[in-house]
């Protein structure tokens, strides 16, 4: 086997790993944040798994890409790179809007009221960030034709999605059956 592999593509895939690395001290800020504050952690036996998929992407993109000498094919390719850029728009949005409430890990602060702002306005839209990251998880591998990473990072980001969000909503709703130092019941 032969290894071929875009420069530009390379470099693709090392930008996106520096911004994880970048989201991993936000979030390692952030959960200091929110731990002095009383936040409380849930769900913690999932995110090994996530971390492990969302390394797994990078380097399935590599891999495959280089190793199958998957083709750019610039119709697909620039329509998934333009999808890739707009998921880390629409993640970073969230990442602002969240502000130290955001965490790759699920945090909750009693007594802080749901975030309303940003793409959390959007009501239809409960989760957007997770939409960000499935469409990159689609994309990313599709700009060069790793087509079988795209389709095997979309299907275990879907099962870690159901139990994420499952885990997020009990999180969530915690906080709403407990009352927050301080405060009355109603």
């Amino acid at each position: 086997m032969s290894w071929h592999l875009s420069s530009w593509y390379l470099l693709l895939l090392l930008l996106v790993g520096a911004e994880r690395i970048a989201e991993l001290v936000v979030a390692r800020r952030n959960a200091r944040w929110s731990m002095a504050r009383g936040g409380v952690l849930s769900g913690s036996g999932h995110y090994p798994w996530m971390v492990l998929l969302h390394t797994g992407l990078l380097a399935g993109c590599l891999l495959e890409a280089g190793l199958a000498d998957r083709p750019f094919v610039p119709a697909l390719g620039w329509t998934m790179f333009a999808l890739v850029v707009a998921a880390q728009g629409l993640r970073w949005w969230c990442i602002t809007a969240l502000g130290p409430q955001w965490n790759t890990q699920v945090i909750v602060v009693p007594g802080l009221p749901p975030v309303t702002r940003g793409p959390y306005r959007l009501r239809w839209l409960r989760h957007p960030n997770y939409v960000a990251v499935a469409v990159e998880g689609a994309a990313l591998p599709l700009v060069h034709g790793a087509w079988v990473t795209a389709l095997v990072f979309t299907v275990l980001n879907a099962a870690l999605m159901v139990v994420r969000i499952r885990c997020e909503e009990a999180a969530l709703a915690s906080l709403v059956a407990t009352p927050s130092p301080g405060r009355a019941r109603a």
